[in-house]
């Protein structure tokens, strides 16, 4: 059976790896899981690119030996694929004999078919980039990205580029899946109208490098040899290839698609006689202050460090911070445009998605399922409306994947947990407990039905947190496509778990509070001591049962919980008062979590004029004890009391 092939476009190993570097084989990742998950053979492959001038310019600026520089970088880069669970089958490097060899096979198979010519070129080298320049495309005597330049004029073979023009134009023209998005599509489209050269594909042996078969004076270019590792994985050019290509998705970020991936490497293969990959996906870049982030620029944020920080901060895992970082990228990645990283998005977005939505989805699904049917699953129906949810997230899912737009599979995921939220507001499982209706064991089964089927399509994005998810619910980790949505995925009677916080919130108001100048008390005025007057115990006012009738207090249900943003002490709750919704500020943060409030009652002054806290109106009052330490301790019903019940 023929492999489900993804490929990801190798990164330079001339430095140390960051965020952006990651992006493409994260793509790659996300796709290969989600083949596996529909039962395909997938067959994922990644690497790094370590031919090339600049980095042989890296090393000696270094004062390392190419060879040991390249296999330490390259070790880094897997070591933080590994970190990150890039899913890969094999990592190439363009260094190993495979590769070598697929080179120089490919080399002299084009030669073999008329498709190279020996000429010479003179014309302007960006060593960062390891492009050839016209004169006219310079800026300011620099390459278009702002590089230096230097002249070259030597002796070198070209590769016929200009007679596949026509026939790439066609084959796009056919097959419109063959690039993505449609707007880069274009981009290539109008690049190949505007007439392909010949491309110079060989340059002066510097003493690294593959060299010309025949012609030890010359190195293939490194971005003619650098996408042949594509083949070599393959085992190209022995037997057996043909089992891991034609490959059905290559991931490459937009910079290297037009000359490159989407001209120069389908020409190459139609020259040597290969299939054509099914699709080039192209993502647009993460820019950090404006401007692209790029090793040699050094405006870098590294992955792993960004984890570990962001582990200490949030309190949780390395393993889960590794989830939130995926989690972030698959959920802005920018495809027909750019995306602006900042470290103040990337918590806000971890404490919307993560630690609010789907954080909140989980804790008052299993607190009610354990309040209301004793910890365990109910034999009971899901309701249509949840069934309905949970096919379209598929649905929607399935065609983002199929045009391999992840963010948008992001969203679908994220939206069926979401929709759990809303449901729960809508169906109030407290209120149907209260009267006793028949409904509640459906309503209980479709809130962990969703969770259930969110945990199978999450997983594809944060693995480690989909476990814990799955834990949590006492069942294993959704491996298949058709376990989403379907009853025997979460059985009847299967034991829940208490809910524990996976993603806890994180307090944005700290790095504010830290930012804040501290400002100087008021001087004491000394000019007139004055005599300290002796203690006296404060005698509490006393009031009539008239005046303590004019309070109303009332039993309430806490349904939703959040911090305050830019407050360590307060919360903001929305509760349920016999179906009237209140909302109520309350300075309880210190001691308790927003999530282990959710489903909860509490008692409330009822009749309090609305007032507003840090601009945010509160529409009552809990009542709550003084603890040691000055922190509010809660009063509750010592048992479950109708919503809305006075207290007297």
């Amino acid at each position: 059976m023929p492999k489900t092939t993804v490929c990801t476009a190798i990164p330079y190993v001339n430095s140390v790896p960051h965020i952006g570097n990651i992006l493409t084989d994260l793509s790659g990742d996300i796709t290969a899981r989600y083949f596996r998950m529909r039962g395909e053979d997938v067959y994922f492959q990644v690497g790094t690119d370590e031919n090339g001038l600049k980095i042989k310019e890296a090393a000696e600026k270094a004062g390392r030996d190419p060879h040991e520089f390249v296999a330490e970088i390259a070790d880094r880069f897997r070591n933080i694929f590994d970190a990150t669970r890039i899913s890969y089958d094999d990592f190439i490097r363009t260094t190993e004999p495979r590769h070598i060899k697929a080179s120089q096979a490919l080399f002299t198979k084009l030669q073999e078919n008329g498709h190279v010519y020996l000429g010479k070129y003179e014309g302007w080298y960006d060593v960062s980039t390891e492009t050839f320049f016209r004169e006219e495309d310079l800026v300011d005597g620099k390459s278009p990205d702002g590089n230096e330049v230097r002249w070259v004029s030597e002796d070198n073979f070209f590769f016929k580029l200009s007679s596949f023009g026509d026939r790439l134009l066609r084959h796009i023209e056919e097959n419109p899946s063959f690039i993505q998005p449609q707007n880069r599509r274009n981009e290539v489209v109008s690049f190949i109208k505007q007439g392909l050269r010949d491309v110079c594909i060989t340059r002066r042996n510097p003493g690294w490098g593959i060299p010309v078969p025949g012609n030890e004076e010359l190195v293939l270019y490194v971005w003619f040899d650098a996408v042949i590792n594509y083949s070599a994985c393959t085992g190209w050019p022995d037997a057996g290839w043909e089992e891991k290509w034609p490959a059905k998705v290559q991931w490459v970020g937009k910079d290297i698609l037009t000359r490159f991936h989407a001209t120069l490497w389908p020409a190459m293969l139609w020259g040597v006689g290969l299939p054509l990959f099914e699709t080039v996906v192209a993502h647009g870049w993460v820019l950090l202050g404006g401007e692209k982030i790029s090793k040699s620029k050094g405006n870098v944020v590294r992955p792993l460090e960004l984890a570990e920080e962001f582990s200490a901060k949030a309190g949780i895992t390395q393993d889960l911070a590794i989830d939130v970082l995926r989690h972030y990228l698959c959920a802005t990645m920018p495809m027909e445009g750019d995306w602006t990283f900042t470290f103040e998005d990337f918590d806000q977005r971890y404490n919307s998605d993560l630690a609010n939505d789907l954080g909140n989805a989980l804790n008052r699904t299993l607190s009610m399922a354990h309040k209301f049917c004793d910890g365990k699953v109910p034999e009971a129906p899901v309701e249509a409306e949840a069934a309905a949810a949970i096919v379209a997230a598929k649905e929607a899912f399935a065609v983002a994947m199929t045009e391999y737009q992840i963010p948008k599979a992001s969203e679908a995921a994220m939206g069926l947990v979401r929709f759990l939220n809303k449901y729960v507001d809508t169906r109030a499982p407290w209120a149907l407990a209260k009267n006793n209706d028949p409904a509640l064991g459906s309503v209980l089964k479709s809130m962990l039905a969703c969770i259930r089927a969110a945990e199978g399509l999450m997983r594809i994005f944060v693995p480690i947190g989909a476990d814990a998810i799955a834990a949590q619910l006492g069942v294993g980790a959704t491996t298949h496509w058709d376990q989403i949505g379907s009853d025997a995925s979460l059985p009847a009677g299967t034991v829940l778990c208490q809910p524990r916080p996976i993603f806890p919130r994180l307090d944005l108001s700290k790095k504010m509070e830290n930012q804040t100048p501290v400002t100087s008390k008021p001087e004491l005025n000394v000019s007139a001591p004055t005599t300290p007057h002796p203690k006296t115990e404060a005698v509490p006012s006393q009031i009539t049962i008239e005046d303590f009738m004019k309070v109303e207090l009332r039993v309430a249900r806490v349904v939703e919980a959040e911090a305050l943003e830019n407050s360590d002490k307060l919360l903001k709750l929305q509760l349920d008062i016999d179906g009237e919704r209140r909302q109520v500020v309350a300075g309880i943060k210190v001691n308790y979590e927003p999530l282990d409030l959710i489903g909860r009652q509490v008692l409330m002054v009822f009749n309090l004029k609305p007032a507003k806290l840090r601009g945010v109106e509160s529409q009552g009052m809990l009542l709550a004890a003084v603890d040691a330490d000055g922190g509010a301790v809660l009063l509750q019903p010592d048992k479950e009391t109708p919503e809305g019940a006075k207290v007297r």
